[in-house]
């Protein structure tokens, strides 16, 4: 997520175009999708503290690299061995959450996660693009470096030994993959993630020419827009097991309305500020929502690598998003990216309330 608040200064580093640079966000959400699967295939084994552990460090050399690349491409390589980092990290957190509680506090241990990541959206996006600002994008990658190697250390600390279930194997894959619940979990997710992306990537341009934010303005936007998510991540913990249905719902629709008004609540401060919140506790809510989801349909031996499948096909969607948004951008359609967001939105909201609902209720769940 880092470059997005920083493409603006990125993109003037290397004499690129922000549609240009913007390509970095798009490569490594594809190559998330495309090595979550294989990466947890071939790690799934290993006992989970020295994976974490493993997976964090890798997280640090590539930030490292980040903040140290001299040119474009090393600054490519750098993002894509971070992402590699990412394929296993989010294959990983929500099943180690599940297993470190009951059944009855797993919700809770799931929305905690999101909240972490609601957290580093309120502090880390605006944070680092007010170190980009003031110090240099580099400084900014340098910093997570040095957050992260402190994170690691802490782990190596606190962490408990625990076991892989290794009781997933390839040969179990075509099973995951025919049943109708999860595979529409995963359209669910792609087509979300490829809306939402759409119009997120591109948000800074969004916020200072169409919304004609300041950068200050712009910076305060994004850590509301953070805040919004430990809304959706309390209401998922308080909700979700009795408002099920609704709360899938409102994911989705939370999504499409904002973006449809997107260009009309550029008009003023308030209501882009307000569209944004929508949007960001919208996100979290689908987000944690569908984790848990999927978690609930699938075997506990399967989970881990069930997520790398979520994690690989949400980000083809955030790939794809990215790609069609800096189209929009690339061809002066800017204020109307919010359109685009909201068509694709709405194809997954009307899938949603028609196929999966069908395939919850023939798997024996009422609404």
């Amino acid at each position: 997520m880092t470059p997005i608040g920083l493409l603006m200064d990125i993109s003037q580093s290397f004499a690129m175009t922000e549609s240009q640079t913007g390509i970095m966000i798009t490569v490594y959400a594809w190559v998330v999708a495309l090595l979550s699967l294989p990466l947890m295939l071939l790690v799934c084994q290993m006992e989970m503290r020295r994976l974490l552990l493993g997976t964090m460090g890798l997280f640090v050399l590539g930030q490292l690299a980040s903040g140290l690349a001299l040119n474009f491409p090393m600054l490519m390589a750098a993002r894509i061995s971070v992402a590699c980092a990412h394929s296993i990290f989010w294959s990983i957190a929500a099943p180690i959450a599940t297993r470190l509680v009951t059944r009855t506090h797993r919700p809770l241990a799931l929305s905690m996660i999101v909240t972490g990541s609601a957290v580093a959206m309120i502090f880390g996006l605006p944070l680092g693009r007010i170190i980009g600002l003031y110090a240099g994008w580099r400084m900014t990658f340098l910093t997570i470096t040095a957050t992260a190697l402190a994170v690691l250390l802490y782990l190596a600390f606190v962490f408990p030994k625990l076991a892989s279930d290794a009781s997933f194997s390839r040969d179990d894959l075509p099973k995951l993959l025919k049943n109708p619940v999860v595979v529409s979990v995963y359209i669910l997710s792609v087509l979300f993630a490829t809306a939402y992306f759409t119009a997120y990537s591109y948000i800074e341009p969004f916020l200072k020419i169409v919304a004609a934010f300041s950068d200050q303005g712009i910076t305060s936007t994004l850590m509301l827009l953070g805040v919004s998510g430990l809304v959706g991540s309390f209401v998922f913990s308080r909700f979700y097991n009795h408002f099920r249905y609704g709360i899938i719902r409102a994911g989705l629709l939370g999504l499409v309305i904002p973006f449809l008004l997107w260009k009309a609540a550029a008009g003023g401060a308030g209501t882009m500020v307000a569209a944004c919140l929508v949007v960001g506790c919208a996100s979290t809510l689908f987000n944690v929502t569908f984790q848990a989801e999927l978690i609930r349909h699938v075997p506990m031996g399967a989970a881990p690598v069930a997520m790398s499948i979520f994690s690989g096909i949400f980000n083809v969607g955030i790939g794809g998003g990215t790609w069609i948004g800096g189209q929009v951008t690339a061809h002066g359609l800017l204020p109307y990216i919010g359109y685009a967001g909201a068509a694709i939105g709405l194809v997954a909201a009307v899938y949603c309330f028609t196929a999966y609902f069908h395939f919850l209720g023939r798997a024996g769940e009422s609404h």
